[in-house]
């Protein structure tokens, strides 16, 4: 019996961004932080103003976990909540200066952890690998507002 190569893609990319994952957070230990703390942080200084829950979905991160980091981030005065202005129960999320020389070493290890990933790919390989996942990320998003979409009928 052979099996098709593209029965597999799933479990590769899956395998791939474990191994990364992994390869991050060993990097990320001299921070004395985790890696969901890095994807808050990172998440955080790109969507400035944004809310906890909206946060979560971005990080993929339990609500209920994600509360008890920034409450340390808040404590070690990383981040600040502030009201939101549409909703009384709601907070909007922003960086605060302190979090900024931690959030420069974060970008640095991704930047290494990036080139020794991609090390063993040319730099019209590494273009091409962005622009076929870009591809396949847009693909599999309509399918699932597809999905959405029905079942909200």
């Amino acid at each position: 019996m052979t099996t098709e190569p593209h029965r597999n893609v799933g479990f590769l990319i899956r395998d791939v961004s474990l191994l990364w994952a992994k390869t991050f957070e060993r990097r990320a230990r001299d921070l004395n932080m985790t890696l969901a703390q890095c994807k808050v942080l990172a998440s955080l200084s790109r969507n400035q103003g944004t809310s906890q829950a909206r946060l979560a979905e971005l990080t993929d991160t339990d609500p209920m976990a994600l509360v008890r980091t920034l409450d340390r981030m808040e404590q070690d005065r990383w981040i600040d909540r502030q009201p939101d202005p549409a909703d009384r129960r709601a907070h909007r999320l922003y960086l605060r200066a302190p979090a900024e020389p931690i959030l420069e070493r974060i970008w640095a290890i991704s930047d290494q952890s990036r080139r020794e990933a991609l090390t063993a790919l040319t730099a019209a390989e590494r273009d091409q690998l962005v622009n076929l996942l870009e591809r396949v990320r847009a693909s599999l998003s309509a399918q699932a507002s597809k999905l959405r979409d029905r079942d909200a009928r």
